[in-house]
This record gives C-alpha cells, sequence and structure tokens, in this order.
C-alpha cells in the first residue's frame, strides 16, 4: 500500500512529488472489501509537481486510478515502459483520463520543481525495477523501492552497481530502503538457479503439470515456458492476470509477441503429459484460476489422480489459512502438491534483499540518513539497527503518517500527519471504520435480527412483534426454529407491558423490543446480533 512524498521548502510554499500509489488487500477483517488504499487527504490540494512509479506491483500502482482523481491534481505520472502499460489499462479501468501517464526510458531522468529525478535500473521480481535518484536543493535522496541483487535476472539488465556507485561518490543525503527480508542472512538468490530447477523438476513429472506464481514475475513466468517447452508441454494460461501481464510485456517487447499459448478450450483435449498449465492463485485467493480449479468448478480446467501443482512462490503472511485449504483441496482429488520447500533445488527465490544485499547496497551508496520503509515495526526496527553498524551516521524509523525533517539539522520525525486508509466497496471508497463496514463486521459476527409490530395510531397492537432471524442455528445445525419461541415471547411481552399512551411512540417501541430481544439473545443463543425494529402504523 505504498504512498510516499517528497516535500522541499517552507510549510506555506511547499512542493511535492509522491513516489507510488498501491494498494493493499481485504481479508476476512474487511468483509465485501477487495483493495485497501492509503487516504491521500493531507496531500489534496498541496503543489504536486509529478508522480513517480518505481515498478508495476499491485503494492505501488494498484490504487493509482482510485486516488489520482482524488488527489485534485494534474501532474504528470511518470513510469517506464512496461509499468506505463499496466498503469494505463489501470487507470481506463476506473474512468480516469490516461493522458497524464508520462513513458520515461529506463535510466531516464526528469526535472519537476525543485525535484531533478533519475531512474536506476535495479533487479526484483518484475520486469524494469527501479530506484530512483531524488536529487533536491538540499542533498540527494536515493528512494530504493523494491529491489534485490540479482547476477541473472533473465529479463532487464542487472543492478546498475556504478550508476549506485556514483551517487555514493557524489554524496547521498538519505536512502529510503526496502526493509522485507532485513532478518534473513545471505542473499536472496537468483532467478537462473529457479529456471534448472524447474527444467529438472518439470521434466520429471508423467501426468498434467499446474504451475502457479505471480503473475507479475514475467521472468519467472518465461523460465516456466522454457522449461514445458523442454520437457514437450504445451503452456495454457489460466486466470485473467496471465493474461494481462502476458500481454503488456510483448506489447513493450519484453517477451517475444510470436509467442503463443494454449487455449483453456483446447488444453483438455491435449494428452496429459503434454500439456502445463500457467494458474493465477498462488496465495489461495477465492476466485483465482487455481482456487476454482480446485473446487471443481473451472469451466476449461480440471486436475485429477497423478497430477501435480507446482508452487513456485512464497507464502505471504497472513494467506497461510486459504493457501493450505487449497492444497488440502487439490490432494482430496489425488493432485500432488510440490511446495519449494519439498524440493532440494530452489523453484522460488525472493525478490526482496537479504542482510548481505542490504550490506553492498550501503557499501555502495554510503548515505549519511537510514530511512527504512517496507515492513513491519519490527523490520523496521531491525534494518535501523543494522544500518548503524554499518555505520551509517543516522537512522530515522518512521511510521505511516511519519512527517520526516531530512535536512536541514539531524534527521529526525517532526510531525504525524492523517493518514489513514481508504477501503474499495463496492465502487466507492470509503474510509476504515465506516459505519457500514462496521455493522458487516458485526452482521458476520453475530447474525441479524429483525423485528416488525403494527400498531395503530390510538396505541393498539394489531399485529405482531413478528420476529425473524438471520444467522442463528439450532444444536443439530438445522436454521434456528424451535429457540426462536424464546425470541417471539420476549418481544411480545415487551410491548404488552408497555402503556398504551407509550406505544404511540415509535422510537419507544422500538427501543423495548430492541431491548428484550437483545437479552433473549443473550439467554438463548449468547450472542449480541444486530437488532432492527419497524412499527408499523395505520
Amino acid at each position: 500500500m505504498n504512498l510516499n512524498a517528497y516535500g522541499y521548502g517552507p510549510p506555506h510554499a511547499r512542493r511535492w512529488i509522491l513516489v507510488d500509489i498501491g494498494v493493499t488487500f481485504g481479508s476476512l477483517d474487511t468483509p465485501g472489501i477487495d483493495l485497501i488504499c492509503a487516504d491521500p487527504e493531507y496531500l489534496v490540494g498541496e503543489h504536486i509537481d509529478a508522480i513517480f512509479l518505481t515498478h508495476a506491483h499491485e503494492d505501488h500502482i494498484g490504487a493509482v486510478g482510485l486516488l489520482y482523481p482524488r488527489l485534485r491534481t494534474k501532474a504528470p505520472i511518470y513510469a517506464t515502459p512496461f509499468t506505463t502499460e499496466l498503469v494505463r489499462s489501470k487507470m481506463l479501468e476506473r474512468g480516469v483520463d490516461p493522458r497524464w501517464l508520462k513513458p520515461v526510458d529506463l535510466g531516464g531522468t526528469v526535472k519537476a520543481g525543485p525535484f531533478t529525478v533519475t531512474y536506476v535500473t535495479l533487479t526484483h521480481s518484475i520486469p524494469e525495477p527501479n530506484a530512483l535518484a531524488i536529487d533536491t536543493p538540499a542533498g540527494m535522496i536515493l528512494h530504493t523501492g523494491d529491489w534485490k541483487i540479482d547476477p541473472n535476472p533473465q529479463i532487464g539488465g542487472p543492478t546498475d552497481i556504478a550508476g549506485l556507485t556514483a551517487l555514493g561518490d557524489a554524496g547521498v543525503l538519505a536512502m529510503v530502503c526496502d526493509s522485507t527480508n532485513v532478518f534473513e542472512e545471505g542473499e536472496s538468490g537468483s532467478e537462473e538457479s529457479v529456471k534448472q530447477g524447474l527444467i529438472d523438476l518439470i521434466a520429471e513429472q508423467t501426468q498434467a503439470v499446474a504451475v502457479t506464481t505471480f503473475a507479475s514475475n514475467v521472468a519467472r513466468v518465461k523460465s516456466i515456458i522454457e522449461a514445458a517447452n523442454q520437457a514437450g508441454r504445451s503452456v495454457c494460461l489460466v486466470g485473467r492476470s496471465m493474461h494481462r501481464i502476458t500481454d503488456a510485456a510483448k506489447a513493450v517487447g519484453i517477451l517475444p509477441s510470436s509467442m503463443e499459448f494454449v487455449h483453456e478450450s483446447d488444453a483438455n483435449s491435449m494428452p496429459a503429459e503434454n500439456i502445463l498449465y500457467l494458474c493465477t492463485g498462488s496465495q489461495g485467493e477465492d476466485r483465482a484460476a487455481l482456487a476454482r480449479i480446485a473446487r471443481n468448478d473451472h469451466r476449461h480446467v480440471s486436475l485429477g489422480e497423478g497430477d501435480c501443482v507446482i508452487f513456485s512462490c512464497r507464502i505471504i503472511p497472513g494467506n497461510e489459512k486459504e493457501i493450505f485449504a487449497l492444497q488440502n483441496s487439490l490432494a482430496d482429488q489425488g493432485v500432488r502438491v510440490i511446495t519449494p520447500r519439498m524440493i532440494k533445488e530452489p523453484i522460488h527465490v525472493s525478490g526482496h534483499p537479504c542482510r548481505d544485499e542490504l550490506r553492498r547496497m550501503y557499501q555502495w551508496v554510503r548515505p549519511r540518513i537510514s530511512v527504512p520503509v517496507h515492513g513491519e515495526r519490527r523490520h523496521i526496527m531491525e534494518h535501523a539497527a543494522y544500518a548503524r553498524s554499518l555505520q551509517v551516521p543516522e537512522a530515522v524509523t518512521p511510521r505511516n503518517g511519519s512527517l520526516v525533517r531530512l535536512a536541514p539539522g539531524r534527521a529526525e520525525v517532526i510531525d504525524l500527519v492523517p493518514a489513514g486508509r481508504l477501503l474499495l466497496d463496492g465502487k466507492v471508497l470509503v474510509p476504515d471504520g465506516a459505519q457500514g463496514l462496521e455493522e458487516r463486521r458485526k452482521l458476520s459476527r453475530d447474525g441479524l435480527v429483525l423485528a416488525s409490530v403494527a400498531i395503530t395510531e390510538a396505541g393498539d397492537v394489531i399485529d405482531g412483534p413478528v420476529v425473524i432471524v438471520r444467522g442463528f442455528s439450532e444444536s443439530d445445525g438445522r436454521l434456528a426454529d424451535e429457540s426462536l419461541e424464546a425470541l417471539d415471547e420476549a418481544a411480545e411481552l415487551a410491548v404488552t407491558k408497555m402503556k398504551r399512551k407509550n406505544r404511540v411512540d415509535d422510537d419507544m417501541v422500538e427501543r423495548e423490543i430492541g431491548r428484550a430481544l437483545r437479552k433473549a439473545c443473550e439467554v438463548t443463543f449468547g450472542r449480541r446480533p444486530m437488532i432492527d425494529v419497524t412499527v408499523l402504523r395505520s
């Protein structure tokens, strides 16, 4: 959910650039919410000179179409060609004019107000990852984005060590740096080793093979395709993201435009030993291709006894439950599930730097200030301590919303600005804590009780109260039935005990019935559901 802002100048005349505008995804804690993004309210109305995107992962570009109109700016959006291709489709999907999107060549430089920004080639798990060298009158900042050091990245060039070293020689005020793997010793590993691991593993299989990985990792996708071809298998892309990413890669020349795939509708008619399905859904996403295959409700693709599914990916923390459920569903069908931990040779490597790679980056760049980002609080604190151990003079440990002064003087957090979350609820962005979402959470936990009663204007009861519940069960698993008698009696008694003069007041009737039902639900079911009482007048 990255959204970073760099400002220069006094508060009354500050100029800004933004770096990345990403999303994170909803969970069981946000029922009905697919996407979550940062609330940019603090920046609305500010002088934004430009927006720069480091690479095309969803947590760096996924909210461009959602938040660009909200910023009320006409600032140009700069990105390298592959990222531009994906962002354009996202803007069009949200009905946002993509004319503000400006492609930048790899290694290109852009002047934006008091900022001069140069794209520096890095390696990561997606094409065209970049650091940003942000030159200001107060000093140079290197914003790394996501990165690793891969000597054989398969797609794109290697890390621009000469360029990073030159920045260090010239003097870097601060480095804002990825902290994801700060607890991991050694190095993250190369895509070259993964390619060979996949070639060997896929060659061993005798029936249908499905491989799932992050669709955005085009180098991995390319390696899987090459491994399939060497094993005499044709490749079928399964899942919208696989098609979207490969189309974008073809459009900018990262993948050959002539590369062809078997259509889903034709794949099942091919011999099992001659097909490989390249699937979305590596994190157990319920609507992704692999989950539908595991449920046997995919329109074209099915797997069975003796087939295998290879997970060429890691488990993102928080997704364990969904992934293990997916893998168990596949196993129930006799499908062999193969994960990286089961194979001696690597079939997945991280896209983020481990400690040895961080050490090398600090040796090249030699910043005066370390600003760790992109991780949980424990990652941020450990990264700062590690930077100090590498003789970095200063380290700042920001939180979401921290306003950090890098110059002049010592670096420090000088303010905390509003930095909430916006949740995409259907087609509407709502703040975290929106009342409708709170109601939905309560409904998902405790159920719903509806009661209606018809009363004359004079206060005589015509009919009811009628009580209807949702989300309650009998002890044998049936929908609640006999147990509702206690709720019916409680509601009826509440109305009966009211004086006629009080029954002419709708609010009082609703309050008394609601109180009685709440108590009855606690006694009968041990729950405090949402209760909605309707009074009908005649």
